[in-house]
């Protein structure tokens, strides 16, 4: 078999799984299989588990098909679960013209497209003919999701969300542009010369302390070597000859005919938006980057300086590996001084200061317009921010926003986690069983929680521990309380519940659909209602 030559590229990660959500449902069901024996067989089996679950939505669909996928975006999973015929049917109906290295064309090839990337960050090793292994880290990431089917409803519970920082903050730290899998010359940790780079730049006093600029990042993601020193010095340069705002013409020459002249293949977009999106998406996840100057600069979280100084100083020099398989057993041992952490949340007073700065930078028809594309799910946000935020992050953060932004004497103090300039970096949920957003009105407490979960994953694993939040929040401050769930919408189950939790415990639960409770802030009338 003839092996491609190495050349020097830009830093892509992925061209099929670029949302890092999408990997750890894609390994979820994968898991299933861990210690069979990989025949070509067994990957078209995989890939039909997928097609089941909705994960992986070729084109060609009956109307049921498409009526089971249209209620949830693509890459997660769908609400109900194709049944055998389905998968059949478009099993048939979709062959696959691809061909990966060791595997049949067809099929077999599309389930290395889906998980060569996992192999690389050392979550799952497999080759053709022999056992699948999952390596310890790739099981937590696999078991962030509990998955069940009820009566045709796939029930979907993110058991474990500190998982996923935790994970990808090693698997980073550690990632090698020129691992034996990747076959690329360009060599470097790209988390490692971000965050020298970073320091870099920030210590200069001729710059604003605020990072690296979005628009010179292509530098760093074309750039051939470690050489920190090297990269600051050609972003100064940048600077003096441009300041921030150099045009996308000039980013492209610089790394088409300065940095990687050799290589031909370039669309304007993908340098100049597409490579930096992703590589945010995947530098965010680790918890060490900041968001700054509405999204135009990439900074270091100082609520992470530790942690950062531990990654630089244990990673920076590093082993270079010959074979996929002594590379892969590096990335899979687990570095527990990353691994057994927990998010780090700031304190109330610092909490609450954070939130009143995003509210003057988010008006009130911004904040509309992005709870309604969350509320829709059929679009996704544009904004230079939000839309580097998971959807359930995304939606307590909002939610913390809408509440301040209308009523500005309730005190609202988030429970999530959060970088050094207040976007939350995992859900409330991420940092122990606790409500997503604690309210105070006058003598009265008001307890928010927000779900992306509809029908019965919502009825099932929402209500029962929000009246268990709202007891314990009840008894903590010792003041009258009550509960406001939002979600896209209310499944008429949990309505049931919610009356019987009132009924039976005296504890009272609002539900709200996000047009609905955006409907009740804009009447102005306060956060707690005084209800029988």
């Amino acid at each position: 078999m003839k092996v491609r030559a190495s050349e020097y590229k830009p830093l892509l990660f992925t061209t099929t799984v670029r949302n890092p959500q999408r990997l750890k449902s894609l390994l979820h069901i994968f898991a299933r299989f861990d210690g069979q024996i990989l025949t070509d067989d067994l990957a078209t089996k995989i890939v039909c588990e997928l097609i089941r679950y909705g994960l992986y939505r070729p084109t060609s669909q009956t109307k049921g098909i498409k009526a089971k996928w249209a209620t949830t975006p693509k890459g997660e999973f769908a609400k109900s679960v194709l049944t055998d015929s389905e998968v059949q049917y478009t099993f048939k109906h979709n062959p696959q013209n691809h061909k990966e290295a060791g595997f049949a064309k067809g099929y077999p090839s599309r389930f290395a497209t889906f998980f060569d990337f996992a192999k690389e960050l050392g979550f799952v090793y497999y080759q053709p003919n022999e056992p699948i292994e999952f390596s310890e880290i790739g099981k937590k990431i696999a078991s962030i999701f509990s998955v069940e089917i009820e009566n045709g409803t796939i029930v979907v519970t993110e058991e474990h969300p500190e998982y996923d920082q935790q994970a990808f903050l090693q698997a980073m730290a550690k990632f090698q542009r020129n691992n034996p899998f990747a076959r690329v010359l360009n060599e470097n940790i790209p988390l490692i010369l971000l965050l020298e780079t970073i320091k870099k730049l920030n210590a200069d006093p001729e710059f604003n302390d605020a990072g690296i600029s979005r628009k010179e990042l292509p530098l760093l993601i074309f750039w051939k070597d470690n050489d920190a020193e090297a990269l600051y010095q050609r972003i100064k340069k940048l600077r003096k000859e441009h300041s921030y705002n150099p045009s996308d013409e000039v980013i492209i020459d610089i790394c088409t005919k300065e940095i990687l002249p050799t290589f031909k293949k370039f669309k304007p977009k993908s340098i100049i938006s597409e490579y930096p999106d992703e590589f945010i998406r995947k530098m965010r996840l680790t918890g060490l980057i900041s968001l700054r100057g509405a999204g135009r600069f990439i900074d270091i979280n100082h609520n992470e300086d530790d942690r950062i100084e531990y990654v630089l100083s244990r990673y920076s020099n590093y082993q270079k590996y010959t074979t996929e398989r002594t590379y892969f057993d590096y990335m899979a041992q687990i570095d527990e001084n990353l691994f057994a952490i927990s998010p780090v949340a700031v304190d109330t007073s610092r909490s609450e200061a954070l939130l009143q700065k995003w509210v003057t930078t988010y008006n009130w028809n911004n904040i509309k317009t992005e709870l309604n594309i969350l509320a829709t799910r059929n679009k996704t946000s544009k904004d230079e921010i939000l839309k580097f935020l998971p959807n359930p992050v995304r939606l307590e953060f909002l939610t913390a926003l809408a509440i301040k932004s209308r009523l500005p004497d309730v005190r609202v103090i988030p429970n999530y986690p959060c970088d050094d300039e207040g976007l939350p970096t995992s859900t409330a949920g991420g940092i122990g069983d606790q409500g997503d957003i604690e309210c105070f009105e006058k003598s009265n407490g008001i307890l928010v929680e927000v779900t992306m979960a509809e029908g019965r994953v919502q009825t099932t694993m929402e209500v029962w521990p929000i009246s268990r939040h709202l007891e314990e929040f009840q008894n903590k401050y010792e003041r009258k309380s009550q509960c406001i769930f939002i979600a896209p919408s209310i499944f008429k189950d949990s309505e049931r519940q919610i009356k019987w939790v009132k009924a039976e415990e005296k504890l009272t639960i609002r539900p709200y659909k996000m047009d609905d409770f955006i409907s009740y802030l804009e009447a102005g009338n306060g956060l707690y209602a005084f209800i029988n």
